[in-house]
């Protein structure tokens, strides 16, 4: 690939994701927009590159950023982040939300919304807790191929096996053909709509919970930052946001500030 593509492309990405790559994910760049080219029936990365200097099609501008977009996800993934959840999270939402009955989730950058639907089906677990209460689970995506996967609640074999206990399988899911379809019970707790981190924010709401995990490490030092600012106007006081294991806010944003004793929890600074 000519340098000059590269970085044109690499200027797109990081415009319209905030993905930031180096000269050396050149590879992944070419591995991933070589079937971007063909589906535009053009024959290279020469000529998708040029397609997009002389078009700016919005439609092919959108399929280089989804192909490029990290889409990795599982069920409970990393597990410690659900048990803090349980554990810490929640009971204190119980009780300081006793009034109105109402707490809102946020899983940004939801994939293919396993994280999501792992938080559906651990409250419908603390269902008698939760009787009489609202809860708004609400999962956004850059990728409109991922937000619709998302919504249709349709795994393979493969994904239903990772991270998801086989007693959740049983109860929350029905094979069909070779695949697995997520019950309407669970599915129906979870909104998921298209929505991209690097715009305005303010739409989507106040949440209790934001969970923005494996997001920030594909960002740039301002990208980062200006996302966790925009992310703290969406949170009360007592919000909480959880980031990845290997995502900080130090040295970032003094927006936020880590819980005390709770790795990958973050509070509002005061």
């Amino acid at each position: 690939m000519k340098v000059e593509d590269f970085d044109m492309f690499c200027t797109l990405l990081r415009q319209r994701s905030g993905l930031v790559l180096t000269p050396d994910k050149a590879y992944l760049l070419e591995s991933r927009l070589m079937p971007v080219a063909r589906k535009w029936s053009l024959k290279g990365l020469d000529e998708l590159a040029a397609a997009v200097r002389s078009k700016r099609d919005e439609a092919l501008l959108r399929d280089i950023t989804e192909a490029m977009t990290t889409n990795e996800s599982s069920f409970f993934r990393d597990q410690k982040p659900f048990d803090q959840f349980k554990a810490v999270v929640l009971p204190a939402l119980l009780a300081s939300r006793a009034a109105k009955r109402t707490i809102r989730i946020w899983s940004a950058a939801c994939s293919s919304g396993q994280e999501a639907y792992s938080l559906s089906m651990l409250l419908n677990e603390e269902g008698a807790k939760l009787a009489g209460w609202r809860i708004e689970i609400i999962g956004t995506d850059l990728s409109g191929e991922m937000v619709n996967k998302a919504k249709a609640g349709l795994y393979t074999q493969f994904e239903v096996q990772r991270g998801l206990p086989i007693t959740h399988l049983v109860k929350y899911f029905k094979q069909v053909g070779d695949k697995w379809q997520l019950n309407d019970e669970i599915r129906n707790k979870v909104q998921f709509r298209e929505y991209n981190l690097l715009t305005d924010l303010t739409p989507l709401g106040q949440f209790d919970v934001i969970f923005c995990r494996n997001v920030l490490i594909y960002f740039d030092q301002p990208t980062k930052g200006k996302v966790l600012e925009a992310m703290a106007k969406l949170l009360p006081p007592d919000g909480v946001l959880y980031l990845g294991g290997a995502e900080t806010v130090l040295g970032i944003t003094e927006k936020f500030k880590p819980m005390e004793g709770q790795r990958g929890l973050y509070i509002l600074a005061k």
